[in-house]
């Protein structure tokens, strides 16, 4: 079941975002950012244990462009189309809200490309969107790849 995040989910989708960001295939979030953030997130509750096993946040950057953030899916729940049910959800949002561009900085730009976006330069995208960038200890060499989807 995908539904919106509630503050009580923040300790879960920190736990799933920095699980990953500990092998260094995201980056980590805190407490707090999650807790400023947490309209952001969509949640995965999986049905046989009623847990939080994925999460995935639609962050507005402008007036026309959105960012999609920490997806991360529970390692057993991996290629179950969880992820994708989630960016989709984030992506129909997007749209509800009239926001015609929705970006992603990733590790694994092919899961992104199968679901319509492509490949941007970094550098067209707003300066704005680098205030993260610069907390992150991979700035500025960093290997991720930017896709966008136009909406």
């Amino acid at each position: 079941m995908i539904r919106k995040a509630t503050i009580k989910d923040v300790k879960a989708i920190h736990s799933l975002i920095n699980g990953y960001a500990s092998q260094d295939l995201m980056l980590g979030r805190s407490l707090s950012e999650l807790y400023e953030q947490i309209r952001d997130f969509w949640v995965f509750v999986d049905k046989r244990n009623n847990k939080i096993s994925a999460c995935c946040a639609l962050h507005v950057n402008w007036n026309d462009l959105a960012e999609i953030k920490s997806l991360a899916v529970a390692r057993n729940l991996r290629s179950k189309g969880i992820g994708s049910a989630l960016v989709l959800k984030s992506l129909e949002e997007a749209a509800s809200l009239g926001i015609k561009n929705v970006f992603a900085l990733t590790y694994a730009p092919k899961f992104f490309k199968r679901i319509g976006f492509r490949p941007v330069s970094k550098n067209k995208l707003p300066h704005k969107i680098w205030v993260e960038c610069c907390n992150c200890p991979k700035f500025p060499d960093c290997n991720e790849t930017a896709l966008i989807k136009k909406i």
